[in-house]
């Protein structure tokens, strides 16, 4: 290991001996740092980054009879796919959070389908669309999850991943009540969430 870092500085020292800048021979240790980089990278060297390793998800619990018979099923797809986006959330809470906002979509409150409540909030999710007390998470949050070339609150297929990067963001898979309680600031509204998503639970299924 000495030896090979001797060699490698032997052209330095002999720039510093011609007597050239110290900016020259920085340039050329910056040269020689990124050629010996590509040439160790070549060789399979270096560990590739992590992002390019697979990553394990972990298995989801069937849905409950409960969950089936309540949960529409192109919603109950979606929230066991947009779940998988936050490692840790379990698709059962974004379901019961689905239930809770709209009744999965089937409310006929104001927002739901159209326009805005009195909060500002819209969609089955009741994302914060800028109008109102709500404030407007959808703009952080929000977009064309399902490819149809429209980000759309009032959409399933963008409102309920979009709902699962806001639970994730607020640390869903660590701290569950606190990032529900960030989703609608009401304790109540938690231990209605976390019953509803018990309910959905089958029975000897994991937590997710």
């Amino acid at each position: 290991m000495t030896l090979a870092v001797w060699l490698a500085l032997a052209p330095l020292r002999l720039l510093a001996a011609l007597g050239l800048r110290r900016s020259l021979i920085l340039v050329c240790l910056f040269v020689l740092t990124v050629t010996a980089y590509g040439v160790a990278e070549d060789l399979g060297l270096l560990d590739p980054p992590a992002a390019a390793k697979p990553t394990r998800r972990t298995p989801q619990a069937p849905p409950s009879g409960a969950a089936r018979a309540d949960i529409p099923i192109g919603y109950l797809r979606l929230y066991r796919t947009a779940a998988q986006r936050c490692p840790g959330l379990s698709w059962r809470v974004l379901a019961a959070v689905g239930k809770v906002e709209s009744d999965h979509g089937r409310s006929r409150l104001p927002g739901v389908r159209s326009d805005w409540n009195r909060a500002g909030a819209a969609g089955p999710m009741q994302f914060g669309i800028g109008t109102g007390q709500a404030g407007n998470a959808w703009a952080h949050y929000g977009a064309d999850f399902d490819r149809d070339g429209r980000a759309s609150v009032y959409d399933p297929g963008d409102a309920i991943p979009a709902a699962a990067r806001y639970l994730c963001a607020a640390g869903a898979s660590r701290r569950l009540d606190r990032a529900l309680y960030a989703y609608n600031h009401s304790w109540a509204y938690v231990a209605k969430v976390k019953t509803i998503a018990a309910r959905y639970r089958a029975r000897g299924g994991d937590r997710q």
